[in-house]
């Protein structure tokens, strides 16, 4: 007999474990899809000190190991596979992987995004060991250090002046592009911590146990000493498996939901990076528990 699932989660980050531990603790038949390792970008995280209850802080690997270990011990099962398709039957959702489909009354996609990288040497090898794509997240680590800011967007401006007030210098690196926003650009020249690198790129980053210092390309400055590199490019998000499903994207590709993590398609709901709203795992886990919680909603309303 064909498996009919009350609810399909699409990723296994901290917003698909915490969707799953509140669907299967109310025992919905839930099922979590995720070709990648479980965790998302969190299992990468060095350590972790801004998720509540852990004062000392906890590595990421560890804490969404603790978020795993929860999903299974209310039933939910997990299958290791890449969601290529979504497709909207009516009253019933299809999800197609490389491996077959699957059918369900529901669906959380909660895909995360994923950040351009520079693709220069040293960046994976230093990931979490002075590379970051978060300063949110890791600016705190560098109180009184030096740090360098790539990117040219809006984020990377703001996070520029953020950290300035953290660090004791920031080299701020727009790249080829340069910035776009003049009046965060007036604010980066003002400011006495932040050393503007325009028309400077990142050739590679170097180091031992950690970042020591970055080489640059196209201008006059060959190397900076630098404690950590903020990669703060545009952030893209995993929408290739919506296909034509028909949810409603933003210009940059992040998945539009209402306040309850409801997208433009009924049953289908979004949750976490892929929403675009903060990349923090309190942030995903909270928007993973309140998709949960509207999934409960519709199933009793199709039942």
């Amino acid at each position: 007999m064909e498996t009919i699932w009350d609810v399909i989660i699409v990723g296994g980050g901290p917003a698909g474990l915490t969707s799953g531990i509140y669907t299967a603790r109310h025992s919905l038949k839930t099922l979590i899809l995720d070709g990648q390792k479980i965790g998302g970008r969190a299992h990468e995280a060095h350590w972790i000190e801004n998720y509540p209850g852990f004062p000392e802080g906890i590595e990421g690997h560890k804490l969404v190991e603790l978020f795993h270990q929860q999903a299974l011990r209310f039933g939910v099962q997990f299958h290791r596979e890449t969601v290529i398709g979504i497709t909207d039957i009516g009253n019933m959702k299809m999800v197609s992987t490389r491996g077959g489909y699957y059918k369900t009354k529901s669906i959380i996609i909660a895909t995360g995004a994923r950040r351009n990288q520079l693709s220069v040497p040293g960046e994976n090898e230093f990931k979490g060991k002075g590379v970051s794509y978060c300063a949110i997240c890791d600016g705190p680590f560098y109180k009184d250090k030096v740090v360098a800011v790539v990117g040219s967007g809006h984020e990377a401006v703001e996070d520029a002046l953020n950290l300035a007030e953290i660090a004791t210098k920031v080299y701020a690196i727009p790249g080829s592009k340069s910035y776009s926003e003049t009046n965060l650009l007036e604010k980066i020249k003002q400011n006495p911590k932040i050393q503007l690198l325009d028309g400077c790129e990142v050739a590679e980053i170097k180091g031992r146990d950690s970042v020591d210092s970055i080489l640059l390309k196209g201008c006059s400055i060959d190397e900076v000493k630098t404690d950590g590199v903020f990669i703060l490019l545009e952030q893209v998000s995993n929408d290739n498996v919506l296909g034509d499903v028909g949810v409603i994207l933003d210009k940059v590709g992040c998945i539009v939901v209402d306040r309850n993590q409801q997208t433009s398609i009924p049953g289908v709901f979004a949750a976490g990076d892929c929403c675009c709203s903060g990349s923090q795992i309190v942030t995903a886990a909270g928007e993973g528990g309140k998709a949960a919680l509207s999934v409960l909603r519709f199933i009793r309303s199709v039942n």
